[in-house]
Protein backbone atom coordinates (compact mmCIF):
# COMPACT_ATOMS: atom_id res chain seq x y z
CA UNK A 1 0.00 0.00 0.00
CA UNK A 2 1.55 3.30 -1.12
CA UNK A 3 1.06 6.31 1.18
CA UNK A 4 -0.12 9.56 -0.43
CA UNK A 5 2.09 12.61 -1.05
CA UNK A 6 2.82 14.65 2.07
CA UNK A 7 1.37 17.86 0.62
CA UNK A 8 -2.06 16.35 -0.12
CA UNK A 9 -4.60 16.57 2.70
CA UNK A 10 -6.94 14.33 0.70
CA UNK A 11 -5.82 11.73 -1.81
CA UNK A 12 -7.64 9.05 -3.74
CA UNK A 13 -6.42 6.34 -6.11
CA UNK A 14 -8.41 4.34 -8.65
CA UNK A 15 -11.83 4.69 -7.05
CA UNK A 16 -14.56 2.42 -8.40
CA UNK A 17 -18.19 2.48 -7.32
CA UNK A 18 -21.28 0.78 -8.73
CA UNK A 19 -24.81 1.81 -7.78
CA UNK A 20 -27.33 -0.72 -6.50
CA UNK A 21 -29.08 -0.86 -9.86
CA UNK A 22 -25.79 -1.88 -11.49
CA UNK A 23 -25.07 1.48 -13.12
CA UNK A 24 -21.48 2.73 -12.83
CA UNK A 25 -20.83 5.64 -10.45
CA UNK A 26 -17.03 5.88 -10.57
CA UNK A 27 -14.62 4.11 -12.89
CA UNK A 28 -11.03 4.49 -11.73
CA UNK A 29 -10.96 8.10 -10.49
CA UNK A 30 -7.72 9.31 -8.89
CA UNK A 31 -6.97 12.77 -7.49
CA UNK A 32 -5.16 14.73 -4.80
CA UNK A 33 -6.29 17.84 -2.95
CA UNK A 34 -3.76 20.14 -1.33
CA UNK A 35 -4.24 21.72 2.09
CA UNK A 36 -6.24 24.94 1.84
CA UNK A 37 -7.09 24.34 -1.82
CA UNK A 38 -10.54 24.89 -3.32
CA UNK A 39 -11.05 22.09 -5.82
CA UNK A 40 -14.05 22.09 -8.15
CA UNK A 41 -15.34 18.71 -9.30
CA UNK A 42 -17.16 19.66 -12.49
CA UNK A 43 -19.37 17.79 -14.87
CA UNK A 44 -22.97 17.44 -16.02
CA UNK A 45 -25.62 15.85 -13.83
CA UNK A 46 -25.05 12.11 -13.55
CA UNK A 47 -21.30 12.35 -14.14
CA UNK A 48 -20.35 10.96 -10.70
CA UNK A 49 -19.67 14.18 -8.77
CA UNK A 50 -21.85 13.38 -5.76
CA UNK A 51 -20.62 9.78 -5.66
CA UNK A 52 -17.02 10.98 -5.63
CA UNK A 53 -17.66 13.39 -2.74
CA UNK A 54 -19.46 10.69 -0.78
CA UNK A 55 -16.54 8.28 -1.23
CA UNK A 56 -13.90 10.90 -0.41
CA UNK A 57 -15.72 11.90 2.78
CA UNK A 58 -16.18 8.32 3.96
CA UNK A 59 -19.96 8.63 3.77
CA UNK A 60 -19.94 5.49 1.61
CA UNK A 61 -16.95 3.23 0.99
CA UNK A 62 -15.72 2.86 -2.57
CA UNK A 63 -15.99 -0.69 -3.89
CA UNK A 64 -12.37 -0.56 -5.02
CA UNK A 65 -9.56 1.92 -4.56
CA UNK A 66 -8.01 3.98 -1.77
CA UNK A 67 -8.92 7.21 0.04
CA UNK A 68 -6.42 8.88 2.38
CA UNK A 69 -6.93 11.84 4.72
CA UNK A 70 -3.74 13.30 6.21
CA UNK A 71 -2.00 9.95 5.59
CA UNK A 72 -4.79 8.01 7.37
CA UNK A 73 -6.42 5.30 5.21
CA UNK A 74 -10.13 6.14 5.15
CA UNK A 75 -10.83 3.10 2.95
CA UNK A 76 -9.84 0.70 5.76
CA UNK A 77 -11.72 2.48 8.55
CA UNK A 78 -14.78 0.93 10.14
CA UNK A 79 -18.15 2.63 10.26
CA UNK A 80 -17.67 4.25 13.68
CA UNK A 81 -14.23 5.61 12.78
CA UNK A 82 -15.58 7.12 9.57
CA UNK A 83 -18.49 8.71 11.44
CA UNK A 84 -16.06 10.23 13.95
CA UNK A 85 -13.91 11.57 11.12
CA UNK A 86 -16.89 13.24 9.48
CA UNK A 87 -18.03 14.70 12.80
CA UNK A 88 -14.64 16.05 13.89
CA UNK A 89 -12.79 16.94 10.70
CA UNK A 90 -15.21 17.22 7.78
CA UNK A 91 -18.10 19.48 6.86
CA UNK A 92 -20.83 18.78 4.32
CA UNK A 93 -23.32 20.91 2.38
CA UNK A 94 -26.11 19.18 0.45
CA UNK A 95 -27.87 20.64 -2.60
CA UNK A 96 -31.16 20.64 -0.67
CA UNK A 97 -31.36 22.11 2.84
CA UNK A 98 -31.97 19.63 5.67
CA UNK A 99 -32.41 21.11 9.15
CA UNK A 100 -33.67 19.71 12.45
CA UNK A 101 -37.28 21.00 12.66
CA UNK A 102 -37.34 21.12 16.48
CA UNK A 103 -34.32 23.46 16.65
CA UNK A 104 -34.23 27.14 15.81
CA UNK A 105 -31.83 28.67 13.29
CA UNK A 106 -28.86 29.31 15.57
CA UNK A 107 -29.24 25.92 17.26
CA UNK A 108 -29.19 24.20 13.86
CA UNK A 109 -26.05 26.11 12.87
CA UNK A 110 -24.36 25.34 16.20
CA UNK A 111 -25.36 21.66 16.30
CA UNK A 112 -22.10 20.16 14.93
CA UNK A 113 -20.08 22.08 17.52
CA UNK A 114 -22.30 20.99 20.39
CA UNK A 115 -22.08 17.38 19.20
CA UNK A 116 -18.29 17.73 19.51
CA UNK A 117 -18.68 18.80 23.13
CA UNK A 118 -18.32 22.57 22.66
CA UNK A 119 -20.21 24.59 25.25
CA UNK A 120 -23.58 25.97 24.19
CA UNK A 121 -22.34 29.54 24.62
CA UNK A 122 -19.22 29.11 22.48
CA UNK A 123 -21.13 27.13 19.87
CA UNK A 124 -23.75 29.87 19.63
CA UNK A 125 -21.07 32.56 19.21
CA UNK A 126 -19.44 30.67 16.32
CA UNK A 127 -22.78 29.94 14.68
CA UNK A 128 -23.96 33.55 14.98
CA UNK A 129 -20.79 34.81 13.27
CA UNK A 130 -21.54 32.81 10.12
CA UNK A 131 -25.27 33.46 10.20
CA UNK A 132 -24.51 37.20 10.20
CA UNK A 133 -22.05 36.83 7.31
CA UNK A 134 -24.69 35.00 5.32
CA UNK A 135 -27.36 37.64 6.03
CA UNK A 136 -29.59 35.33 8.05
CA UNK A 137 -28.67 36.69 11.48
CA UNK A 138 -32.05 38.40 11.97
CA UNK A 139 -33.84 35.02 11.87
CA UNK A 140 -31.89 33.16 14.54
CA UNK A 141 -34.95 32.41 16.70
CA UNK A 142 -37.09 31.11 13.84
CA UNK A 143 -37.76 27.44 13.18
CA UNK A 144 -36.91 25.92 9.79
CA UNK A 145 -40.56 25.83 8.69
CA UNK A 146 -40.70 29.63 9.02
CA UNK A 147 -37.89 30.13 6.49
CA UNK A 148 -37.84 30.18 2.72
CA UNK A 149 -35.85 27.43 1.03
CA UNK A 150 -33.03 29.84 0.15
CA UNK A 151 -32.81 30.94 3.79
CA UNK A 152 -32.69 27.34 5.00
CA UNK A 153 -29.80 26.66 2.64
CA UNK A 154 -27.86 29.63 4.04
CA UNK A 155 -28.33 28.15 7.52
CA UNK A 156 -26.89 24.86 6.21
CA UNK A 157 -23.86 26.69 4.83
CA UNK A 158 -23.35 28.44 8.19
CA UNK A 159 -23.69 25.07 9.96
CA UNK A 160 -20.93 23.61 7.78
CA UNK A 161 -18.56 26.56 8.32
CA UNK A 162 -19.08 27.16 12.05
CA UNK A 163 -16.92 24.22 13.25
CA UNK A 164 -14.03 25.29 10.93
CA UNK A 165 -13.66 21.83 9.35
CA UNK A 166 -10.39 20.67 7.88
CA UNK A 167 -12.18 19.67 4.66
CA UNK A 168 -15.55 20.97 3.52
CA UNK A 169 -17.46 18.93 0.95
CA UNK A 170 -19.97 21.09 -0.91
CA UNK A 171 -22.33 19.26 -3.26
CA UNK A 172 -23.99 21.89 -5.47
CA UNK A 173 -24.22 24.09 -2.34
CA UNK A 174 -26.08 27.00 -3.95
CA UNK A 175 -28.59 25.04 -6.04
CA UNK A 176 -31.69 26.32 -4.17
CA UNK A 177 -30.52 29.94 -3.97
CA UNK A 178 -31.53 32.98 -5.99
CA UNK A 179 -28.95 34.17 -8.50
CA UNK A 180 -27.91 37.11 -6.29
CA UNK A 181 -27.91 35.00 -3.11
CA UNK A 182 -25.86 32.36 -4.91
CA UNK A 183 -23.08 34.83 -5.68
CA UNK A 184 -23.00 36.12 -2.11
CA UNK A 185 -22.99 32.64 -0.58
CA UNK A 186 -20.22 31.40 -2.86
CA UNK A 187 -18.12 34.46 -2.13
CA UNK A 188 -18.61 33.93 1.61
CA UNK A 189 -17.76 30.25 1.27
CA UNK A 190 -14.57 30.76 -0.75
CA UNK A 191 -13.40 33.73 1.34
CA UNK A 192 -13.95 31.76 4.56
CA UNK A 193 -12.07 28.78 3.18
CA UNK A 194 -9.05 30.86 2.23
CA UNK A 195 -8.98 32.93 5.43
CA UNK A 196 -9.38 29.88 7.69
CA UNK A 197 -7.27 27.45 5.65
CA UNK A 198 -10.22 25.16 4.95
CA UNK A 199 -9.83 22.70 2.09
CA UNK A 200 -12.95 22.66 -0.10
CA UNK A 201 -14.12 20.01 -2.56
CA UNK A 202 -16.93 21.64 -4.51
CA UNK A 203 -19.19 19.72 -6.90
CA UNK A 204 -20.83 21.83 -9.58
CA UNK A 205 -22.30 21.66 -13.06
CA UNK A 206 -21.95 25.44 -13.60
CA UNK A 207 -18.95 27.05 -15.26
CA UNK A 208 -19.15 30.27 -13.25
CA UNK A 209 -19.09 28.35 -9.96
CA UNK A 210 -16.14 26.18 -11.05
CA UNK A 211 -14.28 29.38 -12.00
CA UNK A 212 -14.12 30.39 -8.31
CA UNK A 213 -11.98 27.35 -7.47
CA UNK A 214 -8.19 27.14 -7.53
CA UNK A 215 -8.33 24.07 -9.77
CA UNK A 216 -10.95 21.98 -11.55
CA UNK A 217 -11.25 18.23 -12.03
CA UNK A 218 -13.76 17.25 -14.71
CA UNK A 219 -15.86 14.08 -14.67
CA UNK A 220 -17.91 12.44 -17.36
CA UNK A 221 -19.67 9.09 -16.92
CA UNK A 222 -17.69 8.43 -13.74
CA UNK A 223 -14.28 9.02 -15.32
CA UNK A 224 -11.83 11.91 -15.23
CA UNK A 225 -11.60 13.75 -18.52
CA UNK A 226 -9.45 16.63 -19.67
CA UNK A 227 -12.28 19.12 -20.01
CA UNK A 228 -16.05 19.36 -19.84
CA UNK A 229 -17.92 22.32 -21.26
CA UNK A 230 -20.26 23.47 -18.48
CA UNK A 231 -23.20 25.69 -19.34
CA UNK A 232 -23.44 29.11 -17.68
CA UNK A 233 -26.59 29.90 -15.74
CA UNK A 234 -28.98 31.68 -18.07
CA UNK A 235 -31.32 34.46 -17.02
CA UNK A 236 -34.26 32.09 -17.57
CA UNK A 237 -32.73 29.53 -15.19
CA UNK A 238 -32.03 32.26 -12.69
CA UNK A 239 -35.66 33.41 -12.74
CA UNK A 240 -36.84 29.80 -12.42
CA UNK A 241 -34.62 29.29 -9.40
CA UNK A 242 -36.01 32.45 -7.82
CA UNK A 243 -39.59 31.31 -8.28
CA UNK A 244 -38.83 27.95 -6.71
CA UNK A 245 -37.03 29.51 -3.75
CA UNK A 246 -39.75 31.92 -2.69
Amino acid sequence: MEAPPDNDVLWARSLHFTHRDGSPGLAGVSLGVREGEILAVAGPRGSGKTTLLRCLSGLVPAHRGEVWFNSAPVHTMGLIARERLRRDRFGWIDPSPALVPELNVWENAALPLMLRGTSRRRAKTAAMEWLERLDIGDSTRKRPHELRQAERQRVCIARALAPAPTVLFADEPTAPLHREDRTHALRTLTTAARSHGITVVLATHEAETAALADRTVSLLDGRRVNTVHLPPVTETEGRATCSLSV
